[in-house]
């Protein structure tokens, strides 16, 4: 009897798994930050190791040499973060080696097509200047469509479409 009743709960333990299902499916996928993934970071320091898997013990595949170039996480285990940069290479970085500030390359897939800087977030506002593919900007907001951002001697609102280190139609200030 007892094999019975077992059986008899089992329709009842998987409805209840299937009723909270979709509830969990909607949610973002976290990592143990507790923080979205993936994500959009920046790099903290002007050196930093990307390694072959996360821990010290694994190989050195690349260099950053530029700090606030943006990459994305992908994964996170433990202390390391699996990123992405704009050239689609991935690897291990370690946490302490990323910040939270979000940067943005301009276009870093043309080689020569410039991009409208504007005055406002609005195609009909002035154009101030005209950005070449691949220069790092510090992005301060986006609304869906266009983002603000800046240089060091330069600000102004550019398509977000235009740009790597954001995703589209996200919003943030």
């Amino acid at each position: 009897m007892k094999s019975l009743a077992r059986f008899c709960l089992f329709p009842v333990f998987l409805s209840a798994l299937l009723a909270i299902e979709p509830a969990t499916a909607q949610t973002a996928k976290s990592g143990p930050s507790g923080l979205p993934i993936p994500r959009f970071v920046s790099l903290k320091a002007d050196l930093v190791n990307v390694r072959r898997g996360p821990g010290k013990d694994h190989q050195i595949a690349w260099v950053f040499l530029k700090a606030g170039l943006p990459v994305e996480i992908l994964e996170e285990y433990e202390l390391w973060r699996r990123i992405r940069d704009s050239e689609g290479s991935e690897g291990w970085v370690f946490h302490s080696l990323l910040s939270g500030r979000r940067t943005a390359l301009v276009q870093p897939w043309k080689k020569t097509e410039l991009t409208d800087l504007h005055s406002g977030p609005d195609g009909d506002d002035e154009v101030t200047a005209q950005l070449q593919p691949k220069v790092l900007a510090t992005v301060s907001k986006c609304d869906g469509t266009w983002c603000s951002i800046s240089g060091d001697d330069w600000s102004g609102w550019v398509r977000q479409t235009k740009l790597w280190g954001v995703y589209p139609n996200e919003k943030f200030q």
